[in-house]
Order: C-alpha cells, then sequence, then structure tokens
C-alpha cells in the first residue's frame, strides 16, 4: 500500500470512528429516556464511556436517577467503570438522587459500589429526610451517616425533616439521636423550621425532644 493509500485508509477509519460514536453518544442517553438497559448494556460493551456526560452536563447514572430509568440506572451501577461518585456543579451525587427519589434497592446496590454516605455539605441523609423517606434514613445511618451533618448554612437533616419531610421521618432521627437543640447559621432550630412550614405536630414532636433533654424548669 502507498503512503498515499495508507494515509486515505487512516483517514477513513478515523472518520467513521467520529460518526459512530456521535451515533452511540445519541444512542446512550435515548436508552437511558426509553429505560432500556439492554441497549445500554451493549454500548457499554463496545467500549461507551459510561460517564459521558448529556448536552446538559449531566452523567448517564444521574440522568437515569432524575428520570426515573431504574433499569437503565441498575444497569449503569453493575457497570464496573461507571463512577458512582460523579457530583454534579451543585454537589449532587447520585445517591442523593436515590435517597431523594425513594429508590430504597438503589440506594443499597449504590452503597455496595462504595458510594459515600457522608460527605461535606448537602448529604444524602438530607435528601431522604427532606422526603421523608424513612426506610432510606434508615439504610443511611446503618452506614454510618453523621446524623447531624451540616450543609453549608449548618442546616441540619432533622431541621429539613421537620419542615419538609414527615412526622415518622422526625422521629425516626430523635430515636436514633439527632440533636433537637442545634441551629443553622440563620440561628433557626429545628422547632423553627417547623414553625415556619406550619407543621405543629412536627415543631412539637422535636420541642417534646428538647424538653426531654433539658433539667426540670428550663424549658
Amino acid at each position: 500500500m502507498t503512503t498515499t493509500r495508507r494515509r486515505f485508509a487512516a483517514l477513513v477509519l478515523a472518520c467513521g470512528f467520529g460518526l459512530a460514536h456521535a451515533g452511540s453518544y445519541d444512542d446512550f442517553f435515548v436508552a437511558i429516556k426509553r429505560d432500556n438497559p439492554q441497549e445500554i448494556n451493549e454500548l457499554l460493551r463496545r467500549g461507551f464511556d459510561a460517564n459521558t456526560v448529556d448536552p446538559s452536563g449531566r452523567q448517564g447514572l444521574f440522568l437515569a436517577l432524575q428520570e426515573g430509568s431504574l433499569k437503565a440506572a441498575e444497569a449503569l451501577i453493575a457497570w464496573p467503570k461507571t463512577d458512582v461518585e460523579w457530583h454534579n456543579a451543585k454537589g449532587e451525587s447520585p445517591l442523593m438522587i436515590a435517597a431523594f427519589k425513594g429508590y430504597k434497592d438503589l440506594v443499597r446496590k449504590l452503597i455496595a459500589r462504595d458510594a459515600a454516605v457522608n460527605k461535606t455539605g448537602w448529604t444524602p441523609l438530607h435528601y431522604a429526610a427532606t422526603k421523608g423517606n424513612v426506610e432510606i434514613i434508615e439504610i443511611l445511618l446503618d452506614e454510618n451517616a453523621y446524623i447531624d451533618a451540616e450543609s453549608p448554612n449548618k442546616t441540619t437533616p432533622l431541621m429539613m425533616a421537620a419542615m419538609y419531610g414527615s412526622l415518622p421521618a422526625v422521629k425516626a432521627l430523635l430515636q436514633a439521636g439527632a440533636d433537637p437543640t442545634l441551629r443553622n447559621e440563620l440561628g433557626l432550630s429545628a422547632v423553627e423550621f417547623a414553625q415556619r412550614a406550619n407543621r405543629p405536630d412536627a415543631a412539637e414532636l422535636v420541642a417534646g425532644a428538647i424538653r426531654a433533654k433539658q433539667p426540670k424548669g428550663k424549658w
């Protein structure tokens, strides 16, 4: 083969690879939205990078969890090259999204892949508490999630549960040892979070926990 022909062949191969990769890119994200694990696995076996981000900057696993494509998410979690510790610009991880959405089985699978239960800033426990997902709160605590984790402004999971979550979530966190006396950078306690959300039942539950910690006559 002459030098010219070799260069031409190399150019054809390079162009073909680029076109194939472009096609795979579209196919990958379509397969996620369609919740098609077979197509995803085929693309991964052919060498497609599971950690490729979509035009909005979302990694495939993260997108699958956001979209509720649970079979696609499971396939990506099972793929050993998927980065389960990928974070978006807000510092959110796949485990945080799974905890928020209430995907109990996927939370367990992510933890089995060593997804971080504890992290700086907002944590999976904050997200589970915000949605009142008691089962996931318990899973995370069993995996040594820090119960009084502080967000960037020192808001705790108990505060989030008191304002946004369920009464059983507030109770679960208090029974597991959450500190009801903590305040965030604005000086707000979990009681005040509940009051701001017009949730007297949650406010009274937290207030009762504070009274139980105080000597008689101090509350």
